[in-house]
């Protein structure tokens, strides 16, 4: 078993026994050892402990993680999908630095340094996704999802997009802008499911949508 949601913690099978990539903890299950992910650390976590399922998928899925970052999230999906083809996509360089050296030895995960606003810049690589998760602060993230998921989601494929109200509209509601997230991808793609992501993170929302 590589993923294991317990009431009090959430462990993933550890794809390098013995070494850790954030100081995370890891615990010993049935003589196997497990990494604690936290959802204070992780959108995709968070959502996990709020009611959101983790998508079925084949075991050679391609998965697209858009804001890749340093690659927390990107380690815990690693690990409960070890021979799935996983395309982490970060704009910062010196961030996508760090990601291509704490994902060296993860050799199912590849790191590129773009703008995900641009898909057709990255398709070669990611061919058709089963699966895309979504975690951008910028005030287009909306526009670049439905990018994404238009030209890269398969059909019938679930995408998620971890919404950070403030950086929308730090004026506003959180609450006017995910109505507002929701009206702009209710017009392109399915949205099956909403989950609210306090008190692990503030002000933000996972919208869960499918690819009709």
């Amino acid at each position: 078993m590589n993923f294991i949601n317990e009431k009090r913690q959430m462990l993933t099978l550890n794809a390098e026994p013995g070494t850790t990539l954030f100081t995370e903890d890891t615990v010993t299950r049935h003589n196997k050892e497990y990494r604690v992910w936290n959802p204070g650390q992780s959108k995709l976590a968070a959502g996990i402990v709020k009611g959101a399922e983790i998508p079925k998928l084949p075991e050679d899925a391609t998965i697209l993680y858009l804001g890749a970052a340093h690659g927390y999230t990107v380690s815990y999906i690693s690990d409960i999908f070890p021979k799935a083809k996983i395309v982490g996509v970060e704009f910062a360089p010196l961030v996508t630095q760090q990601l291509i050296l704490n994902m060296q030895n993860r050799k199912n995960v590849f790191p590129i340094m773009e703008d995900a606003l641009h898909p057709k810049r990255y398709e070669s690589t990611v061919r058709i996704a089963d699966f895309i998760f979504q975690d951008i602060a910028q005030k287009n993230q909306t526009e670049i999802f439905l990018k994404n998921t238009d030209h890269l989601l398969k059909r019938g494929g679930i995408a998620m997009l971890a919404v950070k109200a403030k950086s929308i509209d730090v004026t506003a509601k959180s609450k006017a802008v995910f109505s507002q997230v929701r009206r702009e991808l209710s017009d392109q793609i399915t949205i099956v499911d909403t989950k609210q992501l306090g008190p692990f993170q503030r002000d933000h929302a996972l919208f869960i949508c499918r690819k009709e």
